[in-house]
């Protein structure tokens, strides 16, 4: 009986040693991962209808690699995060924030030259930097819908004295970066008068969001007839809704130009896989993508918009204050804009 145990353990064993000879390979290849790309970017930039799906099956395609958006309040709530959470993100590389960021976001330490080359770009005012890299540009506007308002504001000035009747939604310069363009268009236009001209417009504001996506939902839902956008936001309704409803206000002195930028971070473990997402934001692909995905415009020439972005605002007087003196100032102007508006 023992010696046929024995058989029988030994033909066992055996059995165990071809098949796991067979499934070597099998097992090898299942605990080969592909490497992770984390993106922290804003909420409405990673729904199905916005450029974030697309965006991560077209580079999935060609970096053999995991790409994984994460998706936060909104720009400047990315800054925020990336500031408590310091070496320790979590994060590859950061999409989302705005050029007025940039001096800000470079005193963190944090971030890492992109290895991108920028020599294509073709954006308003231009840009060169080593660290971040352009994906898109709109302007800050007032986006109305025609059948509660007739007769539009025409300037920025006419906004303030406006109908306190009339509601707005805006958006919070602490955690928003339309609502920090908002500020900077402020202090832009009226320097030392913006605190007055916030009490004044206060009236008129029905709330103050944590980002886009919630003004805009208040808006399209009939909450408000007037919402803190841009330029670009029409051009959606046109072409997905087939309506001219909804129009973005012109002003006299200008609109406040946003570029939007992204970054790779100094820890990430992907260093070239990060500088290849960066340019591959860039590509010819990703550009066409944008206009009706992202509803902005691409940064590079040539990129064929629907006809619909033909009947936008043109802006003749792009407005922007330096993103040194907005890094400067940031702090204080907030501070004066939350006291103006009663918040």
């Amino acid at each position: 009986m023992a010696r046929l145990s024995d058989q029988f353990a030994l033909a066992a064993w055996g059995l165990i040693a071809c098949t796991a000879l067979l499934a070597g390979p099998k097992v090898a290849d299942a605990q080969v991962e592909k490497p992770v790309l984390s993106v922290y970017t804003y909420e409405s930039f990673t729904p199905e209808w916005g450029p974030g799906p697309k965006i991560e099956a077209g580079f999935e395609a060609v970096c053999n690699c995991d790409l994984r958006f994460v998706g936060l309040e909104d720009g400047v709530a990315i800054l925020n995060r990336l500031k408590l959470e310091g070496p320790s993100t979590e994060a590859d590389v950061v999409l989302g924030l705005t050029t007025d960021l940039i001096p800000e976001a470079k005193a963190t330490g944090l971030f890492s030259p992109s290895g991108v080359d920028l020599s294509a770009l073709d954006v308003p005012t231009g840009f060169s930097d080593e660290v971040f890299v352009p994906y898109d540009y709109s302007y800050l506007a007032f986006v109305y819908d025609t059948q509660a308002i007739a007769e539009p504001p025409a300037s920025l000035e006419d906004l303030v004295n406006g109908d306190p009747e009339m509601k707005i939604a805006i958006e919070d310069a602490r955690t928003s970066t339309p609502g920090l363009g908002l500020m900077l268009w402020m202090k832009k236009l009226y320097g030392d008068e913006a605190a007055a001209k916030w009490k004044q417009l206060s009236r008129r504001i029905l709330t103050v969001t944590p980002g886009w996506s919630e003004a805009y939902g208040l808006f399209t839902s009939g909450e408000v007839p007037m919402v803190l956008s841009y330029t670009t936001s029409p051009a959606y309704h046109m072409i997905e809704e087939g309506t001219d409803r909804y129009q973005a206000a012109s002003f006299a002195e200008g609109q406040y130009l946003q570029i939007e930028v992204a970054a790779m971070l100094e820890k990430t473990d992907h260093p070239e896989l990060a500088t290849r997402f960066l340019t591959f934001m860039l590509s010819a692909d990703v550009q066409s993508l944008i206009p009706t995905t992202n509803w902005t415009l691409p940064v590079l020439d040539g990129v064929e918009l629907p006809e619909a972005f033909d009947r936008l605002v043109q802006v003749d007087t792009p407005l922007m204050i330096d993103p040194q003196t907005v890094a400067a100032n940031r702090r204080e102007w907030t501070r004066e804009w939350l006291e103006a508006i009663g918040r």
